[in-house]
């Protein structure tokens, strides 16, 4: 089976431009989320990670298609990837998309909005002559991509992909969220016994991935699994037993043995029922005394941006070998306890999962390694 390296990666969050910034940032302990008050969003303050009104306005693009277009130009330049290569394939990643424009504009042409319209924009600024593919499957909808692009890697489809994943937050998204009482009312907690509800993010971020040894930059997607628990349209699985099965499946897909996971980098909404389910599949799949965090009270949830974000991040602490803690956590939560990090933790790491789930009970896992 070839080997797929990640020869690049790339954020733009309110934490800064790239991921070496954003590193700096979270290792300072720095939280891109904010007491919010924008009434065009709510009538009310909220806790989200959001961007400068200001930026990403203007031009033919939408903010959603700059977003993308930003991460992906970085990301390209610092692989190496000749723009036009007919070996590549562009993959965008995202919940929500062009969604935004609804309020601006509820009468907004549906091909303004459309998902794939976005992807074919985007694909012809960068000369990329292969159709570009569309993944919008809730919130694991960046770790989706992730695997695609490996998996279409695999079957000697292309050699490399670029796998960009972006959302934006609106008064719809919003309002959808508040309407089953899902917002913290403040910076959130995940696995914490207080926790009660998520923050939201603005972001985007870039993985691009290659057969091409030429490529190699130390780091490999070595596998990863998807499946979908079919318990609710909101509610995760009770038991965690799908998103177990998941990651038992990403590690045969990679492997690799549990005892080589020296980190996981959780999904960790923040809610109820996400936190409960998820560390009870990491117990299940017997990784509960690995160290573990949630990304969530420095980004916020990202939607289709959260796992590309949390992926790079994770790729970020292997180069490193750093941990970062978890912000919000102080005191256990979850009937399953986790080994949540509280502090900046230095230990050498070389192979890593990474769990998302998301609505409509999909779950996702992905195995990084040196």
């Amino acid at each position: 089976m070839n080997d797929i390296f990640v020869a690049a990666d790339h954020i733009v969050s309110p934490l800064g431009m790239g991921t070496s910034h954003n590193f700096r940032a979270l290792k300072a302990g720095k939280t891109g989320v904010d007491r919010q008050e924008r009434p065009a969003m709510s009538d009310h303050p909220f806790y989200a990670a959001l961007f400068d009104p200001a930026e990403f306005t203007g031009g033919s693009f939408t903010k959603f298609e700059q977003l993308l277009q930003v991460s992906i130009t970085d990301a390209l330049n610092i692989s190496g990837i000749r723009p036009g290569d007919k070996r590549t394939v562009l993959i965008i990643c995202s919940t929500k998309g062009n969604a935004h424009l609804l309020d601006e504009d509820p009468n907004t042409p549906p091909e303004n909005i459309s998902l794939p319209a976005s992807a074919a924009r985007l694909a012809k600024t960068f000369r990329l002559d292969a159709a570009p593919i569309v993944v919008s499957n809730a919130c694991i909808s960046g770790l989706l991509g992730m695997i695609t692009g490996m998996r279409l890697i695999r079957a000697g489809l292309f050699e490399n992909a670029v796998v960009s994943g972006a959302d934006v937050i609106s008064r719809f998204i919003l309002s959808g969220f508040g309407s089953f009482q899902a917002l913290s009312s403040g910076h959130c907690k995940p696995f914490d016994k207080d926790r009660d509800g998520i923050n939201l993010g603005e972001g985007a971020a870039t993985v691009v991935l290659s057969s091409r040894s030429d490529y190699n930059k130390g780091l490999r997607l070595r596998g990863g699994s998807v499946s979908n628990d079919a318990n609710h349209i909101s509610g995760p699985s009770r038991t965690g037993m799908e998103l177990c099965q998941t990651i038992e499946r990403s590690l045969l897909d990679a492997f690799a043995a549990r005892e080589e996971i020296g980190f996981i980098s959780t999904h960790g909404t923040a809610t109820s029922y996400n936190d409960e389910m998820e560390a009870k599949a990491i117990t299940l799949a017997g990784l509960n005394h690995v160290p573990v965090n949630s990304l969530k009270g420095y980004y916020g949830h990202t939607l289709g941006a959260a796992g590309l974000i949390e992926s790079i991040v994770t790729m970020q602490s292997m180069r490193e070998g750093l941990i970062l803690p978890s912000p919000g956590f102080e005191q256990n939560g979850v009937t399953t306890p986790l080994n949540v990090v509280t502090t900046l933790l230095s230990t050498p790491l070389t192979t890593c999962l990474k769990t998302a789930s998301g609505f409509g009970g999909c779950n996702a896992a992905v195995v990084l390694g040196k």
